[in-house]
């Protein structure tokens, strides 16, 4: 490194904007919900041996349609057992497990949160209902309390005879 360099990347070490981008970087760290288990492999090898599982997993399932003796049974652990291999396999089936398992609870936190929102909303109609039935009654006493004033006003113009 070269001198000018070295003064630079001192300077930034020490500045705000580093400070910055570490705390962004810690904050989106831990806000992270999923790690990742696919050890060495890349994300193009994953997203390979995935597409791989699917046409085994429809191969299987066109065969036990038309041949009776065909076991579905524990399918998905034998063919990714056949198409990744044993170790890989099982590593394959806990990273699955546990996403299935974070879209579960995502999903369950999703309905939760959707019925929250309904009862929500319904406390917000039957409050709404409410202020409306109030303004009613008072715009329909506001009315008649102008009648009277506009009869009290007339008798006081036509004096009696």
């Amino acid at each position: 490194m070269l001198r000018y360099q070295w003064e630079d990347a001192v300077k930034f070490w020490n500045s705000k904007k580093r400070e910055d981008c570490e705390r962004v970087g810690t904050s989106s760290k831990q806000k992270q919900k999923f790690t990742h288990t696919a050890g060495s492999k890349s994300l193009a090898c994953v997203a390979e041996a995935e597409d791989k599982l699917k046409d085994k997993k429809a191969e299987y399932e066109a065969i036990a349609s038309s041949d009776s003796s065909v076991n579905l049974e524990n399918i998905d652990n034998r063919i990714s057992t056949k198409v990744l291999g044993p170790e890989s396999s099982q590593q394959y089936m806990t990273s699955g497990s546990q996403a299935q398992a974070e879209v579960q609870r995502l999903r369950d936190q999703m309905a939760q949160m959707q019925a929250s929102t309904v009862e929500q909303i319904a406390q917000l109609k039957a409050e709404a209902a409410a202020r409306e039935t109030d303004q009613n009654k008072k715009y329909n006493e506001l009315q008649l309390q102008l009648q009277n004033m506009m009869k009290m006003f007339q008798q006081s113009q036509n004096p009696p005879s």
